[in-house]
């Protein structure tokens, strides 16, 4: 696990060390066991190590092949490297570490760009190809799923690229505007669904595509290599597809356990971490394991229930972990906002600081970390989503319903007075539905059934609201040089998930209930069946590792009660933020909308959680960046 960076001078003006080293310095903290950088005329590559497997001075990055002409700067883990190194030996090629980082110099000598389809692992690398010394090129690429992130800022003079945004900045003269579209689609969706980023001109290659450079004919082409495909198995039995899914599963998380340093794993009171936990326990005794937990003194309603400490004390007795917990009050938000917002950079879903304290908690004891992410996207974790859409007529109204939903934080109806007059100026025009609607451009699926209608948001969520987590977890655990591992997205999982019918991951689609949703999110608050609902297959699949008492407890994300800290313990430094006529957020966005915003959910008519975290991020954002 690293930090990349790197440059292409499409001038042909020779990249220089010094360059290379102000970028990784900006993202030491994703590698602080060492640092590299490699140059060859108008090519540079730069990384910053995080020693995971093979902890010796041959595993230093950038690698090159033996002749030196393809060299590689990598970021994440190739799980079946071993494998792959099998098979390479046997086609002659000769290996000089133990790393996986060479598997994939060797892998792009023997197949060419068509080795990222051979990765199962998280990974963002860049390949310089010096074999034509006329006429380099660089290959850039990401994973499936979008764990690792990789960022670019193209000119016609040259190309900046980076784990990170703060080490594109680290190129002299950069200079930071916010990008209006991009803000208009965060403050729609609090996600941004296109390959904007909030920094103008600075784009996050997508998932599972890759980017090849030409630098003599200043080409630059991106292709998609890889996307969710639903072609579902419709012979298989409901008992079976559970008993494959248990064994995949078991073997995704062995597969993800090869380390030369401590791994551990988060437990919260849900099935995801803690059925990771009953495999993991049964090869690493006395596992580590971490949580985290709220102050509840001034919590309200179902925000009572927001607390899993004492079901993942329970858990961690049952398995016989060495477990650690945190425990976060009002004030925490406010300490750490400034430090949080530095490392997300990149502004994506939900409220996030409590997952940089556990991130914190466990990298105090351990360098990997396992996490549940992805159960719900692939085995339909929100079922209240799905059956918003599953009513829809025709394809458009699908559309229509599902993107209303989506719609997190300020409606089409309110864009107007939301945006302050120059910037709505700028965004009229950039319509939040086409980019919502683009996602499922090439993708448009079949909706003629209910389990369409499922599948397509299931596809639209992992394209979206599961790639958001994704770059956020990545942040939160890297700036604490933590590395996150996430068993439910190995390949062969998640190509088995795909081919479940989704009769096996629901209650019963026909009397698919309609419900409306709060922005909240949790399945308490809809008239579902609190357990049987979502994750039906998952459920049966992980029921011989798993106590009832999880199995039957009703869906609960990890989420702080804020809604009551905004009204009570952290109401001053809302005020504070967000009622100063010299905020930043004001440079964009209308004051009279935001104070009406805050008189109304301290008066208790309508809670904007989401949106006042939204708005104090964006605060602290333009804060730290703009200034």
């Amino acid at each position: 696990m690293c930090g990349i960076a790197g440059v292409v001078e499409f001038t042909g003006s020779p990249v220089g060390c010094d360059v290379l080293e102000r970028m990784t310095d900006a993202i030491a903290h994703r590698g602080p066991d060492g640092e590299g950088w490699h140059t060859a005329g108008p090519v540079g590559l730069g990384n910053r190590r995080l020693s995971i497997i093979d902890l010796s001075a041959n595993g230093r990055q950038p690698m090159s092949n033996e002749t030196g002409d393809v060299v590689v700067t990598y970021n994440g883990e190739i799980y079946n490297f071993r494998e792959l190194r099998a098979d390479l030996q046997g086609r002659g090629h000769v290996f000089r570490s133990a790393t996986d980082t060479e598997i994939i110099v060797h892998a792009y000598e023997e197949w060419g760009d068509g080795c990222v389809e051979r990765f199962n692992g998280m990974f963002a690398f860049a390949i310089a190809d010096h074999r034509q010394t006329a006429a380099p090129k660089l290959l850039l690429a990401r994973d499936r799923y979008g764990i690792k992130p990789l960022y670019y800022h193209a000119t016609g003079d040259r190309l900046l690229f980076a784990s990170e945004i703060k080490a594109v900045l680290a190129y002299p003269g950069q200079r930071v505007r916010v990008d209006r579209a991009a803000l208009s689609e965060y403050f729609t969706f609090q996600n941004i669904f296109s390959d904007l980023t909030l920094f103008a001109g600075i784009k996050l290659l997508p998932p599972g595509q890759l980017m090849t450079i030409d630098v003599a004919g200043r080409a630059v082409k991106t292709r998609s290599y890889w996307d969710y495909q639903f072609v579902v198995n419709g012979e298989a039995s409901f008992n079976d597809t559970a008993d494959q899914l248990r064994e995949r599963l078991a073997t995704a998380v062995r597969r993800q356990l090869v380390s030369d340093v401590p791994v551990g794993s988060y437990l919260s009171g849900g099935m995801d971490s803690s059925s990771i936990v009953a495999v993991t326990a049964r090869t690493i005794p006395r596992l580590q394991t971490f949580t985290g937990g709220f102050d509840m003194s001034s919590a309200s309603g179902l925000e009572l229930g927001f607390d899993e400490r004492a079901t993942s004390e329970m858990l961690s007795n049952e398995f016989k972990t060495h477990h650690y917990e945190t425990v976060l009050h009002a004030g925490d938000m406010e300490h750490v906002m400034p430090d949080l917002v530095w490392h997300l950079e990149d502004l994506r879903v939900g409220q996030c600081y409590p997952n940089y304290y556990v991130a914190r908690l466990a990298s105090r004891f351990v360098r990997v970390v396992l996490s549940g992410s992805g159960g719900d996207e692939l085995f339909a974790g929100y079922p209240w989503r799905y059956y918003r859409g599953m009513h829809a007529a025709t394809p458009d109204e699908y559309y229509r319903s599902y993107y209303d939903y989506w719609q997190r934080l300020i409606p089409d109806a309110d864009r107007s007075r939301f945006f302050n007059a120059p910037t709505w100026a700028e965004v009229r025009h950039h319509e939040p539905f086409d980019a919502f609607r683009s996602v499922f451009t090439g993708h448009d699926p079949p909706l003629r059934s209910a389990e369409d209608f499922v599948n397509a948001s299931l596809y639209f969520e992992s394209r979206t609201f599961l790639h958001g987590l994704l770059v956020v977890e990545d942040k939160l655990s890297m700036a604490h040089s933590l590395e996150t591992r996430l068993p439910f997205l190995d390949n062969d999982l998640v190509d088995f998930a795909l081919s479940i019918p989704a009769r096996f991951k629901l209650l019963d689609l026909a009397k698919a209930p309609a419900v409306d949703e709060d922005e909240v999110g949790k399945a308490t608050r809809y008239r579902l069946q609190p357990t049987a609902d979502g994750k039906r297959v998952m459920r049966e699949a992980v029921r011989p590792l798993l106590p009832s008492y999880v199995l039957d407890r009703p869906k609960q994300g990890f989420s702080a009660p804020d809604a009551s800290w905004f009204r009570g313990e952290s109401i001053d430094y809302v005020n504070r933020l967000l009622r100063d006529p010299s905020a930043r957020v004001f440079e964009f966005i209308d004051p009279a909308y935001v104070a009406g915003v805050l008189d109304e959910h301290c008066s208790a008519r309508v809670n904007h959680r989401l949106l006042i975290w939204s708005l104090l991020s964006f605060e602290t954002w333009c804060r730290r960046f703009l200034s």
